[in-house]
């Protein structure tokens, strides 16, 4: 893929400012600068973001209808009523179970938890595990990461004598379903003061609101931060404010002290002795937490995380491991499959949008799928699974495009839709795939951007390599954990050459090694250019040229550090 390199140099007054800020906190001016471009501008800004304090959270019951969702489940423990946690299959609705379950059970038995089946219930809500729920005798259903349209079956729910408590963060529409309470930040009529927590993090919030309500310390929830790490991290939602705190404190729980089921998982990942990061997270451990429901049965899962013995967790988690192996033969497959229809598009070039689908694709995978779409081609892309005529969609978009807003344009071919900017998921007879096809592609095609349509590096800073020290690296990690909102910094160095002993490495000679040094200082930077081998051969002509790279911890010699480079560009293409 080829990349625009974007990169504002900094202003004389900004230069200033960074300067100033800097030398106040003891820092090196170019992480002055990244510090301004967050919007921190003082010490003690400056000081709450590298050091995020739990006192920090918001009072929980400043969201909207907390103190009807405490009281209801306080009446059912006190009634003795049957309490379901109900979920679904991805890392936000499992991390969220998990921790809602583990925190109840604490003080409460009679409660259970629900994972529906993806082939016999679907997304979300169903008629199906109401009724089920009905026969049971279940009262009440905390239900996360779900339910914020389910207006049908949680009015059906009601008739039968069940209260609803949705804990969701998916944009609602504009009728909300009858249930006893909505916790909700993206409601219209919201006035929480942070509209970006997870799944997960809402029903730490519930469970928040719960112990203050019962006088049950603090301390107890501390454990279960590690869920809220994992689900901010797998779900890609916004890492600054109160996320910021939740994932700063569940990865030092993560890593000093893990449930025995998330150590299982981080021993079959290869991950023990290790310091578990974000990325980790979203490329190793959280995979493994969705193989489970994407290929067999989500309630494994929950099992796992549950799991107080270590020998039988690792078995569970070398169950799941191997779902995840089998996740990957079958993206593999559909990815190709995907590509070749892809590939035979007449009018690829001009298309602002991709919707492909296929009667033998598993619902499962697809979402992976459609990420990897839209990461080669870089369009809006929509990957549909048919099964008996029902049509089960997941769609991914790029960067700055809306594409809950493209989805929502053809709600009325479809029959349930759901999530985010850059990501929904959507069902659709089998016979409204044209239609929607063409109204979808024709709605990117008018509200699409040029710049949207070019992948785009987003350079945080121009630096030389004796820039790069130890305390700059040390200081440069207290800015973790990264995502949206706070991304990784990406840095470029112009002028770059071959120490001499580049060479092209991997199974299939698809990267590059390199050892390079800068017309500035006698540094020599070791660094690792996944995927481009390609550009080996100007490497190799003594040629200088600019690179544009993250900073790592080098793992095989600690405490050393190697650029990931991201792109190497010639002199003369290089994009300001």
């Amino acid at each position: 893929m080829t990349h625009k390199w974007k990169y504002q140099p900094p202003t004389a007054d900004t230069k200033e400012a960074a300067k100033e800020l800097a030398t106040q906190i003891g820092i090196s001016p170019i992480l002055g600068l990244l510090l301004l471009r967050r919007n921190i501008t003082n010490a003690r800004d400056a000081h709450q973001f590298f050091h995020p304090q739990l006192a920090d959270l918001y009072d929980p019951f400043l969201m909207k209808d907390m103190d009807k969702a405490v009281d209801r489940l306080n009446e059912a423990i006190g009634m003795k009523e049957k309490i379901w946690i109900y979920g679904d299959y991805d890392v936000d609705r499992c991390t969220a179970v998990t921790l809602v379950y583990k925190f109840l059970y604490k003080f409460y038995s009679n409660v259970d938890y629900y994972i529906p089946d993806r082939q016999e219930d679907g997304y979300g809500v169903s008629l199906r595990s109401i009724d089920r729920a009905a026969a049971l005798g279940v009262k009440v259903i905390i239900i996360l990461d779900c339910g914020i349209k389910a207006v049908r079956e949680i009015a059906y729910a009601k008739e039968l004598g069940i209260d609803f408590i949705i804990c969701d963060h998916h944009v609602p529409d504009g009728i909300l379903p009858p249930a006893y309470a909505i916790l909700d930040p993206k409601r219209s009529d919201e006035t929480y003061p942070y509209h970006h927590l997870s799944g997960c993090g809402i029903g730490f919030k519930l469970m928040q609101a719960f112990a203050l309500n019962n006088g049950i310390e603090f301390n107890q929830l501390t454990p279960l931060l590690e869920l809220c790490a994992v689900s901010i991290a797998a779900d890609i939602v916004p890492i600054m404010g109160e996320n910021r705190i939740l994932a700063y404190h569940g990865l030092k729980r993560l890593n000093s002290n893990p449930s025995i089921g998330l150590k299982a998982i981080i021993h079959v990942c290869g991950l023990e002795d290790k310091e578990v990061t974000m990325n980790d997270i979203i490329f190793r451990i959280g995979p493994r937490i969705n193989a489970s429901g994407r290929i067999h049965d989500g309630r494994e899962t929950i099992d796992l995380l549950i799991e107080k013995d270590l020998k039988t967790a690792i078995e569970k988690a070398n169950t799941i491991n191997t779902y995840n192996e089998a996740r990957k033969d079958i993206d593999k497959q559909m990815t190709e499959e995907a590509n070749t229809i892809v590939d035979s598009m007449k009018n690829l070039h001009h298309q602002r949008a991709i919707v492909v689908y296929n009667e033998s694709w598993h619902k499962g995978v697809i979402g992976i799928v459609a990420s990897r779409l839209t990461e080669l081609y870089y369009r809006p892309t929509v990957v549909m699974a048919i099964d008996g005529g029902i049509v089960t969609g997941s769609a991914r978009s790029v960067a700055g495009f809306d594409i809950y807003a493209a989805i929502e344009s053809c709600r009325d071919l479809t029959e349930n839709f759901g999530g985010h900017t850059y990501a929904v998921g959507l069902s659709l007879k089998q016979e409204n795939i044209p239609e929607f096809t063409r109204r979808f592609e024709k709605y990117v095609e008018e509200n699409i951007r040029e710049d949207q349509t070019v992948s785009t590096l987003d350079i945080d800073a121009q630096i030389d390599f004796r820039d790069i020290t130890k305390k700059f690296h040390h200081d440069l990690k207290r800015f973790s954990p990264f995502g949206p909102g706070n991304p990784k910094p990406l840095f470029s160095t112009c002028h770059v050459y071959d120490y001499g002993t580049s060479k092209v490495v991997g199974r299939g000679q698809e990267h590059i090694k390199l050892e390079l040094v800068d017309n500035k200082s006698n540094n020599i930077m070791s660094g690792i250019a996944f995927g481009q081998s390609s550009h080996a051969r100007l490497i190799k002509t003594k040629q200088a040229f600019n690179i544009c790279y993250y900073i790592e911890e080098n793992t095989y010699k600690h405490g050393d550090v190697q650029l990931q480079i991201e792109d190497i560009k010639p002199i003369k293409d290089d994009e300001d």
